[in-house]
């Protein structure tokens, strides 16, 4: 199968790429015009063409000819969302539905167009743990722009029978290249300082290793059940940040002083973000196999023998 993928330099898809090459796909990827982040150790095939640019897009899905899609790309770092909120609403939904269409009308084989939605579209909606059907209401520019771009795919799904699968992944750790996130970011500062500045002890969250976020995405690909289907990928269990930092706090040895409130809150703040994973159980036979301990044990390893003046520094992703 001849599958595409955008956002491949980034977090997720820096990840999944190699794994569908050694599954034997066709890959390829769509790619702006500038150098990625994390670099490509890998040799797959490459297209070119910002996202915004529909003509471009189109071009590029023309060459390629992609029986699948897997969507990675957007912005995605919710902290940067509030300050930008106009860049990511045009990047993600424009970007979103120029693909979805470009993949409609210029790929006559086309098969499955995987979105990557996020559970921050649950928002602050009421509900302790979230299953698919609960409703959205999204506490960020970032998670409004997901919610939107889903609604396009489900009317493009109802007008043209376009193949569809959403997943949702919860909160994923286990980066090697930017520690502007939670746990990451904890892990750094906990390994190289004496004092650790943090923001709120109390929001929960469901905490993801990546290799299970990967797998989500194989499952779904070839898995015929997955089409027209939205699916939670997460562990089940919500911890607060605070036993979270607990957790790193131990398995670094860390001694030092935690600092909380080094930050201004965001405007809003989703207080409890877990789910539950029975759809995805039920339907595709997924589960996650990464317990918190065990992921939170390898990247600590990680970050120790590559500190940061030794790694790259990638953006949010």
């Amino acid at each position: 199968m001849r599958v595409l993928v955008t956002g491949g330099t980034g977090f997720i898809g820096s990840h999944l790429i190699p794994k569908l090459l050694e599954k034997g796909y066709d890959v390829w990827e769509l790619q702006r015009y500038v150098t990625g982040r994390i670099g490509k150790p890998h040799s797959i095939k490459t297209v070119y063409a910002d996202l915004n640019d529909g003509f471009a897009v189109s071009k590029a899905i023309r060459t390629v000819k992609p029986e699948a899609a897997i969507h990675l790309a957007s912005v995605s770092a919710v902290a940067y969302s509030y300050e930008h909120p106009q860049e990511v609403m045009e990047t993600n939904l424009i970007g979103t539905t120029n693909l979805a269409e470009a993949c409609l009308r210029e790929s006559h084989n086309f098969k499955r167009f995987l979105f990557a939605g996020t559970s921050e579209e649950y928002g602050n909606n009421g509900f302790e743990i979230q299953v698919e059907i609960n409703p959205l209401k999204p506490a960020s520019p970032y998670a409004v722009s997901k919610v939107a771009c889903e609604n396009y795919l489900n009317y493009m799904n109802d007008a043209y029978d376009f193949p569809i699968t959403i997943l949702r992944p919860f909160n994923t750790y286990g980066r090697k290249a930017d520690y502007h996130f939670l746990i990451e970011k904890t892990i750094v500062q906990m390994l190289s300082q004496k004092v650790v500045r943090l923001v709120d002890p109390t929001p929960v969250r469901d905490w993801m290793y990546v290799e299970d976020h990967v797998n989500a995405y194989l499952e779904c690909l070839e898995n015929e059940k997955a089409a027209n289907q939205i699916f939670n990928f997460c562990t089940g269990t919500g911890y607060t940040v605070k036993d979270t930092v607990d957790k790193i706090a131990k398995l670094t040895d860390f001694k030092g002083e935690i600092q909380w409130g080094s930050a201004p809150q965001r405007p809003t703040e989703s207080k409890t973000i877990a789910g539950s994973y029975e759809k995805a159980k039920r339907i595709l036979g997924w589960e996650p196999k990464w317990a918190l301990e065990r992921g939170l044990d390898q990247i600590i390893k990680w970050w120790k023998e590559n500190p940061p003046n030794k790694s790259s520094h990638g953006k949010a992703n």
